[in-house]
């Protein structure tokens, strides 16, 4: 172990998820095991550390011990303690399945993996069994099975029992800042790894430090991915293709009336507006103009109408299309929603969706109703969140998919929440109208415990928002041939980026990769009078940033990639990186096992990407054809500038992405403590409330109570009699110490 500090593992530039990428498989060397020395080049630091104390005199972390650890010795976290020291590890994704050792779900009566060996209730995941034999440790799994914040809850008031342990960013800093979590930047000098990465990724540091003064943190992010486009719209593409596409008129046999009108339009009714858009073959970029001169805003169109068949709202739909877009898509019109040159906006996406509903006879060979609009799951937060996030992209709303609350950078470079923005609730209403329609699928408004994949198997849900690796998968599990569900672009709304008063018409997502909003921490208590615990915790943490640990948190073991004859990786290029290919047993075991869901096959099974810097190389690889198509479509146009986003840089205007952690105080904590409405009444819980979503499913009546009778009322409340005001500025002082701190 001792001889580990003399390698410092080659760092990655962190790959966009997904791309132009040319397959090809070069022979490059395993990691080398820890005692190899290997020549890396490390960036120099800008940033001073701050002072801290000497981990040996402090192993709790608490402020106001010790000395300032020396910086010039080379020791390392990985010289500091003792072969065979035990952790208690109280860390997992979000539940029992996802822990580092397996439970009697995962391993059943035992389970055989594609390394040869099986595994037992309670036996350590593979990765985590290589890792004890690589840091020469002994793990304990004392995981709870729940998501962070509540893992962290259960273990708050008993933190003597547990080493390590999964939290919220925002539980972690502020217990940190109470010294309660370990300060892991008092011993940065002596992790080579995670030094070298945050040196090299300052705003990365800036999204996690607590302290501007000492440049305290208390977690190791947590990437899974990083500076590329999370959440995706997905359709049945194949249905779009059936209504719009053609000569002459569309007809069918029977279909249903649409709904009485109630969404009203977001677009301009007349006039027109240019959009840059890539070109249909990706090669380029071109301007594509609406004229609602030409025919008018389609919403506006139907609306006067009224309830109308299902065959006259699709030709309805049809004639728009070749009128405002002056016969650009020709007759291929579904690619105004599904080709790479889309520039399909939300009052065009509500008069899609009002045509695939009233088409189920068409669109379901058994006639069953259609769901315009669904979550994955039904019934859990985690993902009706996601309607509300679908919403701001929708009809241009910033602070929806912050990673930090409902905060986001506004145009002068101040922090601002989303709740106080009469926009943030006009955009929930305009969902409720929706709802009205019956555009958003029944049991969402039910809770009912109904799965995306229940709609694609029974042809009976159109479309939602979500990752695309993992619900693409179900084009191979539960759709048949010719049957087709993809990520298409990202829409056109107006949003106010502080480049024109009026707003800028555009193609903006907020959903992008960065720091997330959990991660694991070190138990100040758990480790107190132990230097054994925290340095090996400390070695832990700084591993998992090495060029070997990344592959190991990522893949697992050696033994589920694929070698050359000399045991070198067979490798692939993934945006101008090689990483390693799965072996062709670890593929055949991830579709056999988990249906080639890679998240649930590393989580469940070989006990990856739980935290740390999680490689979507991996993931590419496990990725359909038809879910490549889709991303590769919004990447090229990433690529090219016609999807705008926020950065991970600070640019000092509206781009700049929220930090996932701010540097407040623990009493500027006491005091956001204190705000209790802006927790409880915007949960992100299963067993709690969000009056957002509550907005979405039950318009202003369902939430007038609480004085959220209209947009403009339910923005003064959360401004005045919720806090938001006050919280906005004690977010702002460190927002803005933060900058300083960064700049410095």
């Amino acid at each position: 172990m001792k001889n580990l500090k003399k390698y410092l593992a080659v760092l990655l530039t962190l790959a966009m998820m997904v791309g132009l990428m040319a397959a090809c498989a070069p022979e490059i060397p395993a990691p080398p095991a820890p005692g190899t020395t290997v020549e890396t080049t490390k960036a120099p630091s800008s940033n001073d550390n701050g002072g801290g104390n000497t981990p040996a005199d402090n192993p709790s972390g608490n402020e106001g011990q010790g000395d300032t650890p020396p910086a010039t010795t080379g020791e390392t976290v990985y010289d500091k303690y003792e072969k065979g020291t035990s952790l208690r590890m109280g860390v997992g994704y979000n539940n029992v399945n996802t822990g580092i050792a397996f439970d009697a779900d995962t391993a059943g009566e035992g389970i055989t993996l594609a390394n040869g060996k099986t595994y037992n209730t309670g036996d350590l995941k593979p990765t985590w069994e290589k890792l004890e034999e690589i840091l020469g440790v002994e793990f304990e799994s004392v995981y709870q099975g729940n998501g962070d914040s509540k893992e962290f809850e259960y273990w708050e008031q008993q933190m003597s029992q547990v080493d390590l342990v999964s939290g919220t960013a925002a539980q972690l800093s502020e217990n940190g800042t109470a010294g309660k979590i370990v300060d892991i930047n008092q011993y940065l000098d002596m992790m080579p790894n995670l030094k070298a990465y945050l040196d090299a990724n300052p705003i990365v540091k800036l999204s996690i430090v607590s302290d501007v003064k000492t440049g305290a943190f208390y977690y190791a992010p947590y990437f899974d991915g990083v500076n590329d486009i999370e959440r995706m719209f997905l359709m049945r593409v194949d249905w779009v293709q059936k209504l719009l596409n053609g000569d002459g008129a569309f007809s069918a046999d029977s279909s249903d009336n649409t709904a009485t009108p109630v969404y009203q339009p977001f677009m301009p009714t007349s006039g027109s507006i240019e959009i840059e858009t890539v070109n249909k073959d990706g090669t380029g970029t071109e301007t594509v103009t609406k004229n609602y001169d030409a025919y008018g805003n389609i919403i506006a169109k139907m609306n006067e109408v009224g309830s109308m068949s299902g065959v006259d709202a699709v030709n309805m739909l049809r004639d728009y299309i070749d009128a405002t877009y002056g016969g650009y898509y020709g007759t291929d019109r579904a690619d105004l929603f599904i080709g790479q040159n889309a520039c399909w906006d939300a009052d065009e996406l509500v008069a899609l969706v009002r045509c695939v509903v009233a088409n189920s006879a068409t669109l379901n060979a058994d006639g069953t109703k259609v769901q315009g609009i669904f979550a994955r799951e039904e019934n859990k937060m985690s993902r009706r969140l996601d309607m509300l996030r679908m919403a701001g992209c929708l009809f241009g709303v910033r602070g929806v998919e912050s990673r930090k609350d409902w905060l986001y950078v506004d145009s002068d470079g101040n922090l601002a929440d989303a709740r106080t923005n009469p926009a943030t609730w006009d955009a929930m209403a305009r969902m409720n109208a929706l709802a009205q329609e019956g555009l958003i699928s029944a049991d969402f408004l039910a809770k009912a415990e109904t799965k995306s994949e229940n709609y694609l198997e029974s042809d009976s849900g159109f479309m939602s928002y979500d990752y695309n690796q993992t619900q693409t998968l179900y084009n191979d599990s539960k759709l048949q041939d010719g049957e087709a569900y993809r990520a298409v672009m990202v829409p056109v709304s107006r949003w106010y980026d502080g480049s024109n008063a009026d707003g800028v018409y555009m193609r903006f997502t907020e959903s992008w990769r960065s720091v997330k909003s959990g991660g694991w921490g070190i138990s100040a208590d758990g480790v107190a009078g132990n230097d054994n615990k925290l340095y090996a915790l400390l070695s832990l943490i700084d591993y998992a940033y090495s060029k070997e640990g990344q592959i190991l948190m990522s893949y697992g073991p050696d033994e589920f990639i694929k070698t050359n004859a000399d045991g070198s990786y067979v490798t692939f290029n993934f945006n101008g990186e090689e990483w390693p290919e799965i072996s062709d047993a670890t593929k055949a075991e991830l579709w056999d096992k988990q249906g080639g869901n890679y998240t649930n096959y590393a989580r469940r099974l070989l006990g990856s990407t739980l935290s740390y810097v999680k490689s979507q190389a991996f993931e590419y690889q496990c990725t359909t054809d038809i879910g490549k198509e889709g991303a590769g479509y919004i990447s090229t146009a990433i690529a090219l500038g016609t999807i705008k986003h926020p950065k991970l840089e600070l640019t000092g205007d509206w781009y700049t992405i929220v930090p996932t952690t701010l540097p407040t105080t623990k009493t500027d904590n006491e005091a956001i403590n204190q705000y209790t409405e802006l927790q409880t009444m915007f949960s992100m819980n299963d067993d709690n409330v969000n009056e957002l979503i509550e907005l979405i499913v039950g318009g202003y009546s369902a939430i007038s109570a609480n004085g959220l009778t209209d947009a403009d009322a339910a923005a003064a409340r959360c401004a005045g009699d919720w806090h938001v005001t006050q919280y906005l500025d004690i977010q702002n002082l460190a927002w803005q110490d933060a900058v300083d701190y960064y700049n410095s």
